[in-house]
């Protein structure tokens, strides 16, 4: 790896956490009027359009669709939806930087499922930072507890549920890596979600404005754009390198829940945030080999 790559990549993987950030935010935006189904069915279809550009500009399209494991293709790609139900609706009860904060919970859990899973050896340093973590959890609970109505305790509860099952798929995705190239899990993620969502139209989906379809197609084609980044960030340098760059995403969120939302937390909920965030950190500089494998 020389120095030019690594900045590329370095590059790539800010635009990233920008991009993802950014859709973020377009569902946020959206996902009080839209229905969940929706949701997912708008930012799947419409990401299928970039990410097959994308295998078709490195010669991988169509002959990357074979594929010898379909179900682990189905397990990941129905898990990697559910995990996605759950981010969007943390998304409609919680401002953004909340929900970009309890997400980081997912490379937290990572190292403990894949003790389990991959036989991987558990550190001080982990368990600790599970403890953080969930210290930050508890104080995103308890400033949610302390506004009106029940949507920001649910929000809360649908972003941990996300974190858990977001490790579970970024484990199931490292062991069929070992087979599978990224774009065949991508594009098949993106089929599969969609028509998840549009299994549930019979459920009655709202009329939206061309305003609000409009959020909705913006929001997969930055959720594609996106993934596209960020593979092409990994290709440049070490996952474990580019780690550290993912948090810059929180910058973001907050930024955008002032200036787009007006939303300024709280006190107990910006020391959950640092505290989720802290605990992210202390993972991403741990320093065993086995982490890097596992977060790539």
């Amino acid at each position: 790896m020389n120095q030019n790559d690594f900045l590329q990549g370095v590059g790539l993987r800010l635009l990233a956490a920008f991009l993802m950030t950014a859709m973020s935010a377009v569902i946020h935006a959206v996902a009080k009027e839209a229905a969940l189904g929706q949701i997912i069915f708008w930012r799947s279809a419409v990401a299928l359009i970039p990410i097959c550009l994308y295998m078709a500009a490195r010669g991988e399209f169509p002959h990357a669709l074979r594929t010898h494991k379909p179900g682990l293709h189905v397990v990941r790609s129905l898990f990697g939806a559910f995990s996605m139900a759950l981010s969007f609706l943390a998304l409609a009860y919680l401002p953004v930087a909340n929900v970009q904060a309890i997400g980081y919970l997912a490379p937290v859990l990572v190292l403990p499922l894949a003790a389990v899973m991959l036989g991987e050896r558990l550190t001080k340093a982990i368990i600790g930072a599970v403890i953080i973590g969930f210290a930050g959890v508890i104080a995103l609970l308890w400033e949610a507890m302390s506004l009106p109505g029940e949507g920001a305790v649910i929000g809360v509860a649908a972003g941990l549920c996300f974190a858990v099952t977001m490790a579970f798929v970024k484990v199931h995705t490292k062991r069929m890596t070992l087979t599978e190239r990224s774009s065949t899990i991508a594009f098949y993620f993106a089929v599969v979600a969609a028509l998840a969502g549009l299994a549930t139209l019979p459920f009655g989906w709202p009329d939206l404005g061309w305003v609000q379809l409009g959020l909705l197609a913006l929001a997969g084609l930055i959720g594609g754009v996106g993934h596209i980044v960020s593979n092409e960030a990994m290709a440049r340098a070490p996952v474990s390198a580019l780690a550290p760059f993912d948090f810059t995403g929180l910058i973001w969120a907050l930024g955008f829940d002032i200036v787009l939302f007006s939303n300024v937390p709280g006190v107990w909920g910006l020391l959950g945030v640092f505290a989720i965030t802290l605990a992210a950190l202390l993972v991403t500089y741990a320093g065993s080999k086995s982490r890097s494998e596992v977060l790539a």
